[in-house]
């Protein structure tokens, strides 16, 4: 992964590109080169992570890194947006990219055809700012916890199914984590997926929405209003967001004071 600029000046195009966000008091151009200084891990490049790094991507984070181990199917189309007919059959890290690069040449994108597991999840998060969970499993959404709390990263958790979504922003040592919220993964026989229960494409672009509006937030420095100790959760059946307030956990596994003590004494 190349080094990003340093450079605290936006070009005249740049400028241009991003004018209608910098033109927002809470953001402005202090916060548009924080963006372009920032990266972002995408774990997953399906209903999720393709409308969050869409919008990261036009909103001119530096740095996006893609992890995602499958192909294109047809199946996938109908609300993984970042695919066309076109890429069937193709990595979708790859067919991500090319979206992407061609959104915004700025924008560096870094891919990992791989399936995020314990033993490579610390090296791929190394060097990231921020972290989108857009995975589709329960086990994934754990490790990405486990490690992004342990390295201190920052992190967006979401999830679909149906008509219903949710998600929340986990700020190492200053929030709840999702172990706080879930202890542990449901039963097998418990679990709904995508593929068992189905997905409406536009409930996954508007909690992707969300998540790419998060990592803008973090990065940029106005964290207030943040999703954090807070489980946004969706219904577009009836079209009603509610907030569920989440307590910090002082036994959690991940994120609770015995866990913090151990690792600051390593």
């Amino acid at each position: 992964m190349r080094k990003l600029t340093l450079n605290t000046r936006l070009t005249r195009d740049q400028i241009e590109r991003y004018s209608r966000q910098i033109m927002i008091p809470d953001l402005g151009g202090r916060g548009q080169i924080r963006l372009r200084q920032s990266r972002v891990l995408i774990i997953g490049a399906g209903g999720l992570g393709s409308p969050a790094a869409l919008y990261l991507g036009a909103a001119g984070v530096g740095a996006l890194g893609l992890v995602d181990p499958d192909r294109v199917e047809l199946s996938n189309l109908q609300r993984q947006i970042l695919h066309t007919t076109l890429d069937l059959s193709h990595q979708k890290v790859e067919s991500a990219k090319d979206k992407l690069s061609k959104l915004n040449p700025e924008v560096e994108v870094v891919i990992y055809p791989v399936r995020l597991e314990a033993d490579n999840a610390a090296t791929i998060f190394s060097g990231y700012d921020f972290i989108v969970d857009g995975s589709d499993n329960f086990p994934t959404k754990f490790l990405v916890n486990d490690i992004a709390v342990s390295m201190d990263i920052a992190f967006s958790h979401a999830g679909i199914v149906r008509l219903q979504g949710q998600t929340m922003t986990v700020v190492p040592r200053k929030s709840a984590c999702y172990r706080c919220l879930f202890r542990e993964p449901p039963p097998p026989e418990e679990i709904l997926n995508c593929q068992q229960a189905g997905i409406l494409g536009a409930v996954a672009g508007t909690v992707g929405s969300i998540q790419a509006t998060e990592a803008i937030k973090y990065l940029a420095g106005f964290e207030e209003g943040l999703l954090t100790d807070r489980l946004l959760t969706y219904d577009a059946k009836s079209m009603t967001f509610h907030m569920v307030d989440v307590n910090r956990d002082v036994h959690c596994a991940a994120c609770g004071v015995e866990r913090v003590a151990r690792s600051s004494l390593s």
